[in-house]
């Protein structure tokens, strides 16, 4: 049985008026801690789900080996607009179907057509883009590519396309990659399974002030769970919609340009589709025959979830501690999957994503002012904080690669900028509850964050 959220850790004298002046924003938090930073070693995370069949790693061979490929102009239909130019140049790290890598590769794509915007650095993670309002002061809430293929091999030379202005930062909210370990598992959980696990310790979460909602399909209502919104319903869709925004490349399920700027589009009709005329291999089944879409779908369900590494001392300590501050009300240790058609592999499996895939109020400080869905502009999905231990840049924007400095950010004041008044952070309490820890405790905690 799981530490319950309650009791709280004892605090020291006068830790009710420090928290009191924490939430306020009218003191920094009350200790200094180290996060030790990224797990060193090998990746535990890059390779397929174990008890897969022969078929299912052949096609997530083929998967992965698409995921790594170039696009270009001519051949594959880049653009005419785009953010990266390859699904591993952005899910890097810290194996390929991961998130941003050390070296941002969105610097190569500057030249003398593309300025470099001021959000994106070589050592800062891969970005991307959307605006808030449109000009008219209408939402707007869509991905604003950041290059044109101006100045790439293989654009016509007819083609005239101005690149976006990112210089009102206040108009602009941040993105960068989610991992895409383990999604196989999480599409395999039911959503009756993920409702049951929300409504559980109601009590103990009204408590630390925590309640979330689902985002939900508007057609069936079934829950969506990918994305930082929650806002994708599949994985299909997933794939389909972050080929077409971020590499501009039309597909069987976003098959309109993003851009209909004349002589732009030199590959016409889906760039993504069928390759029929391909022959059937010895065994029936040629994986090439399919779209790009469909095998990005299968890498990333047949993509095992990160290993964590043994727990120490201090890591054990620290697990009790992320229960005891409320911590687990939303990052919930254990899910269990449902019956999947893909086979054993993903049925029934006991996953540990640190998640419970549902939409709650971050408070001001972390709202993007963007509405997904039923999500609205303060409103995240939980993060799965499965693999954490070897990321780099935390929060939906990357704004730190600090993992102490990412907790204090869930009960943070506001940060200057543009947008709507947000309710309070649902994590403002238990945020409170690990600034009243002692150094030691935050350094454990820290510690088991890094394990994971």
């Amino acid at each position: 049985m799981e530490p319950s959220l309650l009791p709280r850790p004892s605090l020291r004298p006068n830790t009710t008026l420090a928290i009191s002046l924490v939430l306020l924003g009218l003191q920094p938090p009350l200790f200094a801690q180290t996060d030790p930073g990224p797990r060193p070693g090998a990746p535990t995370a890059g390779q397929p789900l174990s008890g897969l069949s022969a078929a299912q790693v052949a096609f997530f061979q083929e998967g992965l080996r698409r995921f790594q490929e170039v696009e270009d102009v001519s051949t594959n239909g880049l653009g005419p607009r785009f953010n990266s130019t390859s699904c591993s140049s952005c899910h890097a790290f810290p194996a390929v179907g991961g998130t941003s890598p050390k070296v941002n590769p969105q610097v190569n794509f500057a030249n003398n057509h593309n300025a470099l915007p001021p959000f994106i650095s070589s050592t800062g993670p891969v970005r991307a883009a959307r605006f808030i309002n449109k000009p008219d002061g209408t939402p707007d809430g869509g991905v604003h590519s950041l290059f044109t293929i101006i100045g790439h091999a293989g654009t016509p030379s007819t083609c005239q396309l101005p690149q976006e202005d990112f210089s009102d930062a206040a108009n602009i909210s941040l993105r960068i990659p989610t991992p895409l370990f383990g999604l196989g598992l999480i599409e395999a959980i039911s959503d009756a399974t993920l409702e049951a696990n929300l409504a559980a310790k109601a009590s103990q979460k009204a408590q630390l002030g925590i309640s979330g909602t689902f985002n939900r399909n508007a057609n069936d209502g079934t829950i969506t769970r990918f994305g930082w919104k929650a806002q994708n319903k599949s994985l299909h869709i997933f794939a389909g919609e972050a080929y077409n925004v971020e590499m501009g490349i039309t597909n069987l399920l976003f098959p309109n340009e993003r851009d209909n700027t004349p002589g732009c589009s030199p590959v016409g009709g889906f760039n993504d589709k069928f390759n029929l005329t391909a022959a059937a291999s010895a065994s029936g089944t040629n994986y090439t025959q399919f779209d790009d879409v469909t095998t990005f779908a299968a890498f990333m369900r047949f993509l095992a979830p990160p290993a964590p590494a043994a727990f120490s001392v201090s890591a054990a300590r620290g697990q009790a501690l992320f229960t005891s501050i409320g911590c687990a009300a939303c990052h919930s240790p254990t899910l269990l999957t449902g019956v999947s058609t893909f086979g054993p592999a993903l049925s029934n499996q006991t996953i540990h994503p640190y998640s419970d895939f549902a939409l709650h109020h971050m408070g001001p400080g972390l709202a993007d002012h963007i509405t997904q869905g039923l999500a609205t502009g303060d409103e995240f999905r939980t993060t799965p904080l499965w693999g954490l231990g070897q990321r780099l840049f935390f929060l939906h924007d990357g704004r730190t690669n600090d993992l102490a400095k990412s907790i204090n950010a869930h009960g943070a004041p506001p940060q200057a900028g543009g947008g709507p008044a947000a309710p309070p952070s649902e994590a403002n309490a238990s945020t409170a509850l690990w600034n009243a820890l002692s150094p030691s405790d935050k350094q454990a905690l820290l510690t088991f964050l890094r394990s994971l």
